[in-house]
């Protein structure tokens, strides 16, 4: 049986939903939705996005209002929830939900992460960079002890393949060497692999548009949301999409298929 796991940034579940997200993602037959950049409150999702068709959210919230916040929706209760990854400053600006698939034979997580951006100045490019400085080991210490799928917007754009315009944009955050040699560093020795990428080595292959000029229209993207995994899991995808029909968000869905069972 496939096991098939989408990934979008929401830019806020409220306007998501009033763009027709939610009945999308009920047609979308997944066993699991991550999702980033939820941008509401327990009391703002409970009884209105707490569910999706057969799917139960579970959500990392940001203690301020109307920022970041992550939630996987899953169709297989989990053995366990985690909440943020152990870093006092990233925890609490929501960035991080794992559900944990258990059994005597198996440990295996879905993780919805979301990445900071560091485009806004300096001071917000220096937390992307202690954010990575913290996430990578934590990462490494996973994927040593179970199988796993991060699914989020991890906002690099590893490779100039990976966006429309890189000769342009190699000193702006996203793309900067210092970024891009992280995920080098972290795709190296297959510690985990960028799923898509292994699938589909075509370039134009976007996710991420900008609201300015006419990005959407003219394809001038970036490939933004990914699904890193562990090797073992990696080696079972078997078909990805990036979903162009509609537009629920700046971000579009990205689903891969695995030859997996929970």
């Amino acid at each position: 049986m496939a096991f098939r796991l989408v990934t979008l940034n929401l830019n806020g579940i409220r306007s998501a939903a009033s763009k027709g997200f939610l009945d999308w993602a009920a047609q979308a037959a997944a066993d699991c939705i991550g999702v980033q950049e939820v941008k509401a409150q327990a009391a703002d999702v409970s009884g209105r996005f707490d569910r999706i068709g057969d799917l139960q959210g579970h959500f990392h919230f940001a203690q301020k209002k109307g920022y970041s916040g992550v939630g996987l929706y899953t169709r297989q209760v989990p053995s366990a929830v985690v909440t943020g990854f152990g870093s006092d400053e990233f925890d609490a600006e929501g960035r991080y939900v794992e559900a944990r698939f258990d059994t005597r034979r198996r440990k295996f997580s879905v993780v919805s992460c979301y990445f900071p951006s560091g485009s806004s100045g300096p001071e917000r490019q220096e937390a992307k960079y202690r954010f990575l400085a913290q996430i990578g080991p934590h990462l490494r210490r996973l994927a040593a002890e179970r199988e796993f799928v991060l699914v989020g917007d991890v906002n690099i754009a590893h490779k100039e393949i990976d966006l429309k315009n890189w000769r342009s944009n190699q000193k702006n955050s996203g793309f900067l060497p210092e970024e891009r040699a992280w995920l080098t560093s972290l795709l190296e020795g297959d510690a985990l692999v960028d799923v898509f990428r292994r699938l589909n080595p075509l370039p134009e292959q976007y996710t991420w548009w900008s609201n300015r000029g006419q990005a959407w229209a003219k394809n001038v993207g970036w490939r933004l949301d990914y699904h890193l995994a562990t090797p073992g899991i990696a080696a079972r995808a078997r078909r990805e999409q990036i979903y162009l029909d509609q537009r629920f968000s700046d971000h579009a869905p990205v689903t891969i298929d695995y030859d997996f069972d929970l």
